[in-house]
């Protein structure tokens, strides 16, 4: 799992009656499979929080039956404690790994921070992802709550998705040993030369192959072909709430059924589509050019 330097935010497929679309979600994670991308579950982008808990369960069971030769990793988010633990206890046997979020809403401080991440920490098996995202939590990780959380065994590496490059530096001057990972496809080029050892993306559900060779070039310091194409194809895929853009373009493009969406997000809301077009269309290009 170490040498995974791409993990995909998945998308949930359903479909038009509002199920989960397994089949679809087969093909989704095999795509992964075959570009060799980790595959991260019930996240937001996998619109976790509208899924029950059955789906959520019956998602998880379903790609650890696939025998994946990539890993798995499952979202935690949410509000109640004892349900994020029980959470926790049933993926332990089933995923290679935990994404931890602060709880959402409550907006703790740096003390309730370190107690929930701690607590979730002692119950995971297996390796945690800490993920800084104030836009969705609506409070910043301090970067003293890294520090103070670095000594457990369990905390693996940190998602750091707040959109300041300051952010990121602080983190990496607090805590220099744990992996950081960029949660923001069009920042990958610049996180990586401040240290960045990957991403968690969500062009990587459109654009498996393309946006692992994007991730080698962020990672190898080659990135002067990388900040048109790839700034122009990001902002298509966050014109709209994520991932409303990710679902209609994988529909468009014949990979899904359906870009059906649960409430309050509705493929109702995007208006860019030929421009996503045109984006999509000059990463095939790019990744074409490339491969000569």
């Amino acid at each position: 799992m170490k040498n995974t330097t791409l993990w995909t935010a998945l998308i949930t497929p359903m479909k038009e009656s509002g199920e989960v679309h397994f089949e679809d979600l087969e093909k989704l994670i095999r795509r992964q499979e075959e570009a060799g991308n980790g595959v991260l579950l019930i996240g937001s982008t996998g619109e976790g929080l509208a899924l029950d808990d059955e789906e959520q369960k019956e998602i998880v069971r379903f790609a650890k039956e696939l025998d994946l030769h990539v890993p798995i990793m499952a979202g935690v988010g949410g509000f109640q404690i004892s349900k994020q633990k029980d959470w926790i206890k049933y993926c332990n046997d089933k995923v290679d790994a935990f994404l931890i979020v602060s709880p959402l809403y409550a907006k703790p401080g740096p003390e309730g921070q370190k107690i929930w991440f701690r607590e979730l920490m002692d119950i995971a098996e297996k390796q945690c992802m800490i993920y800084n995202i104030p836009s969705r939590t609506g409070v910043e990780i301090p970067p003293n709550v890294m520090g103070e959380l670095s000594g457990h065994p369990n905390f693996w590496s940190i998602k750091e998705a707040s959109g300041n490059l300051a952010d990121f530096q602080s983190f990496r001057e607090m805590v220099p040993d744990i992996p950081m990972f960029s949660g923001d496809d069009g920042l990958m080029p610049f996180l990586s030369v401040a240290g960045a050892s990957g991403l968690v993306s969500v062009a990587s559900n459109v654009w498996p192959k393309e946006t692992a060779k994007f991730v080698e070039y962020c990672l190898s310091g080659n990135t002067e072909s990388l900040f048109l194409v790839w700034k122009h194809a990001v902002e298509m895929l966050f014109s709209a709430p994520n991932p409303i853009p990710a679902k209609v373009l994988l529909y468009e493009k014949g990979i899904i059924e359906s870009p059906e969406l649960r409430l309050p997000l509705t493929a109702n809301d995007f208006q860019h589509y030929k421009r996503l077009k045109t984006s999509d269309t000059e990463i095939m290009n790019w990744y074409k050019k490339i491969n000569k």
